[in-house]
């Protein structure tokens, strides 16, 4: 791959589109070719969903159909994929180059969940798997250890520091 090929997830609320945002704006300015794919958006527009959970007020993705659509775009030798989604663990290894898991504080991440009008049911399941470390266990199940990068997203200036230290990653990864 000329790029490499990012996943950042982490609980709703974490911050992964704004990551992914910042991002591919930096990125820009520093002439790399960063294509971000919010998964839950790519999972809408190309079918990939099964049915809709009116239980957890979500949509059940068709996994298999999801990474039959995702292949041809993770198989590229431009590579430079954003992966944005709270799920790491369906993401065959050899698609991913840096596996991002975003962090935030249960209080902070209660206000998110609040302001995004999420049932209570929801916020509560969301800052359990937080707390209990979800994310960051099933990247570290799924992926080399050296692949996973555990970053603080609690402010500003986290997603500032965060940014410069994955696009700094970026640019050693283009040079080994």
């Amino acid at each position: 791959r000329t790029n490499p090929n990012i996943l950042i997830t982490g609980t709703p609320g974490t911050g992964k589109t704004t990551h992914t945002q910042q991002l591919v704006q930096r990125s820009s300015h520093q002439r790399l070719n960063l294509t971000p794919i919010n998964i839950a958006d790519f999972a809408k527009q190309n079918d990939c969903y099964e049915s809709y959970d009116e239980e957890w007020e979500s949509w059940i993705v068709d996994e298999d159909r999801l990474l039959d659509s995702l292949e041809p775009i993770m198989s590229s030798e431009l590579g430079g994929v954003i992966l944005d989604w709270h799920c790491s663990e369906i993401f065959p290894e050899r698609w991913i180059d840096l596996v991002v898991v975003l962090r935030t504080d249960h209080q902070e991440l209660w206000k998110r969940l609040e302001s995004r009008n999420y049932s209570l049911r929801k916020i509560q399941e969301n800052n359990q798997a937080e707390i209990m470390n979800e994310c960051l266990d099933e990247a570290m199940e799924n992926y080399e250890i050296e692949q996973v990068v555990e970053l603080q997203s609690g402010d500003l200036s986290c997603l500032e520091k965060n940014v410069e230290r994955i696009l700094r990653w970026i640019e050693d990864w283009k040079n080994d």
